[in-house]
């Protein structure tokens, strides 16, 4: 089974090594537009695989879409930061022609493809490869939702002072720091819900550290985490091709679920072989669904600045 990433920068690289390392793929394959940057990388990531101990093949490539020929899952990183005095019109976009770009090759070559979306800003990313790539929507999921969780579940057993084993928590709508909603309601400590251990206060407090937690490390790091997204990629990709059918927040394109339609945002979705298998309802409370629809239309105001 092959997978392509498209991206072979730091979030790429790390899909591509975390993939590699769980076994489950026979070949992974990196493509970048940066000459022998692909290549390097990918020659760089096998000289740990007898030290990790996997048998994945991963092999790079300057543009050549032909060698992602019949991939099951393909990735795209692709796009560049908004950089200062950039309008977010101007990055929208550039990374939107890019993104647009990278889906037509990726299509033309493994036409059953199914597309997990990283780049930026993410759920009009997602909602752009819908509109331009005649995939099944089943076939596109934007990845945020699955990276913004573990970050809530980080920021629950930091504040629980527990093991993170313990802890259960999901975030949904928006991967962005004013759109994200953490379930607070429905995070959990072993079944029983964190308002028994933690008052309101706090809980408020680790939602708020959840919905900045990629400016967080940006502003220590100096430049957008990696480990994490990555992380979170492989997950998906391994519930896709091991059918694993995990339920997993992600960004997927809305027909009336959650009182939404024509937009993608982050809802509990059964990741298995198809894809996106079926998007799970759950029951809001009145100031979550209120937060859902604001950031619903924070989006469209985002999504309106697409060129199709």
């Amino acid at each position: 089974m092959k997978v392509t990433v498209v991206g072979a920068g730091a979030v790429g690289a790390s899909c591509a090594e975390y993939i590699a390392m769980k076994n489950f793929s026979s070949e992974v394959v990196l493509v970048d537009i940066k000459e022998g940057f692909a290549e390097g990388k990918a020659m760089d990531l096998m000289q740990t695989a007898s030290l990790n101990g996997f048998d994945t093949k991963i092999t790079g490539t300057t543009g050549d879409y032909s060698k992602t020929a019949g991939s099951k899952v393909a990735v795209i990183t692709s796009g560049i930061p908004r950089k200062p005095g950039m309008t977010r019109e101007e990055l929208i976009g550039i990374n939107a022609g890019i993104v647009k770009d990278v889906t037509e090759n990726l299509v033309k070559h493994s036409p059953d493809v199914i597309i997990i979306v990283v780049s930026n800003p993410m759920d009009t990313m997602a909602y752009l490869v819908h509109k331009t790539s005649g995939l099944p929507k089943e076939r596109i999921i934007g990845m945020g939702g699955a990276l913004d969780s573990a970050r809530f579940k980080y920021r629950l057993a930091e504040a629980l002072d527990c093991p993170i084993s313990d802890v259960d928590g999901m975030v949904i709508a928006a991967h962005s720091d004013t759109g994200m909603l953490p379930l607070l309601s429905k995070a959990t400590r072993n079944g029983v819900s964190v308002s028994e251990f933690l008052d309101e206060e706090k809980q408020n407090t680790l939602a708020e550290a959840t919905k900045v937690g990629g400016a967080t490390l940006t502003k220590l790091l100096g430049t957008s985490a990696w480990y994490a997204p990555g992380a979170a990629v492989s997950m998906l990709v391994q519930s896709i091709v091991c059918d694993q059918k995990k339920m997993v927040p992600c960004s997927v394109m809305l027909d009336g679920e959650y009182g939404e339609s024509d937009i993608c945002l982050g809802v509990p979705c059964i990741i298995g072989k198809n894809g996106v298998e079926k998007i799970v309802n759950i029951s809001l409370t009145d100031a979550e669904k209120e937060k859902f629809a604001t950031a619903a239309k924070a989006v469209r105001d985002v999504n309106g600045d697409l060129k199709f």
